[in-house]
């Protein structure tokens, strides 16, 4: 059964619930005489079945089947979205659509104060108020893409955060934790799984023909980059490649001097950007320099931005599993409001690779 189909079935059911063409106390189908009836697989069923139980819908008892326990009065619960990331990368804006998207679906309220000025600075100075003005809100739980590119970024997100758990509000971080690895945060995190993303990356400028590999990223950069780092060395050391400090670059892609440090062998080199803004700025810098991307060096970046596509050359990148990332957080979400209990997890999701011409040699 697809996605599609199973939110289909989930919205089926919901409806007839809330109208009370299913009441309280309904005994529901099991789930093998349910898969049987729809013709799909049990644990497809399970999909459903679990995803209304997180509403608060139904409850599955062992050994008794699943019941209705909606009474006619259901919560309408209200969340924040903390994306202060949304006026500098297309990302969190679209993250912000897909939640509105959830908000008109089900019986919910999500605030949003809107993108944060395209300037670090400025979003570390309205993040709290954002915040402060949430907890006026009484919403139920935070949705927080921890802030970056700023010197004092962690101790700004762990004040959030902080400030949150004193009121007892429910934080699902977005995309990376408030601490570096291997220090680990309380908070559920889920986001794209970085070692793969920067493993495959890797392996695809080796398999394009590349025998010395850089990766770049800018100073203050998220800390999910390491791993992102991580998975591109692992990628070196499986194909024999040397990777070293001395191939981690760090600094403005805009200074020339710094980007010249990196020494290309022509026809063999790839630099592997930690985003594509980076990626954009460092062909330009190459440009400027006359070093001839997809001919002596190859430029790959992560999050398939809009302009990628009409760089010259286009860029490869990575996307996101954005709609999966935001669907997961919510889910997330319900169950830490309907436990008692909550542990630290992670939930690593898969992206694609998306091959352009900036890591084809020519």
């Amino acid at each position: 059964m697809s996605a599609k189909k199973i939110s289909d079935t989930v919205s089926r059911f919901r409806e007839n619930i809330l109208n009370g063409k299913l009441p309280y106390g309904s005994l529901l189908p099991t789930e093998k005489e349910l898969a049987a009836e729809m013709q799909v697989s049990r644990p497809t069923v399970a999909k459903v079945y679990n995803a209304l139980q997180k509403e608060g819908l139904l409850k599955k008892t062992p050994g008794q089947g699943t019941t209705v326990v909606f009474n006619g009065e259901r919560k309408r619960y209200t969340f924040g979205l903390l994306l202060p990331g949304a006026g500098e990368s297309e990302i969190f804006g679209a993250i912000h659509d897909y939640f509105l998207a959830i908000e008109k679906e089900k019986e919910l309220k999500f605030l949003w104060d809107g993108a944060i000025a395209n300037n670090a600075q400025v979003r570390q100075n309205t993040i709290t108020k954002i915040c402060e003005r949430y907890l006026e809100e009484k919403v139920s739980g935070v949705f927080f893409a921890p802030l970056e590119r700023t010197e004092n970024a962690s101790l700004v997100n762990k004040s959030v955060c902080e400030l949150l758990d004193r009121e007892n509000i429910p934080v699902i971080l977005i995309d990376r934790d408030i601490y570096s690895f291997p220090n680990r945060s309380k908070y559920p995190v889920i986001g794209l799984d970085n070692f793969q993303a920067g493993y495959v990356m890797t392996k695809h400028l080796i398999d394009a023909g590349c025998e010395k590999i850089f990766f770049f990223y800018r100073k203050n950069s998220a800390n999910s980059i390491y791993k992102r780092i991580a998975g591109c060395s692992s990628a070196c050391f499986d194909a024999n490649i040397p990777f070293s400090k001395q191939h981690i670059i760090v600094g403005d892609p805009s200074d020339t001097h710094l980007v010249g440090r990196m020494k290309i062998v022509p026809g063999k080199t790839g630099v592997l950007c930690a985003n594509d803004s980076t990626a954009a700025v460092i062909m330009s810098s190459f440009k400027q320099t006359g070093t001839v991307v997809s001919k002596q060096v190859l430029v790959a970046g992560y999050d398939d931005m809009k302009y990628g596509k009409v760089l010259q050359p286009t860029l490869t990148t990575y996307q996101q599993p954005l709609f999966e990332i935001v669907t997961s957080s919510y889910e997330m979400m319900l169950s830490r409001l309907s436990s008692q209990h909550s542990v630290a997890a992670d939930i690593n999701l898969t992206g694609e690779l998306i091959v352009r011409e900036s890591t084809q040699f020519s």
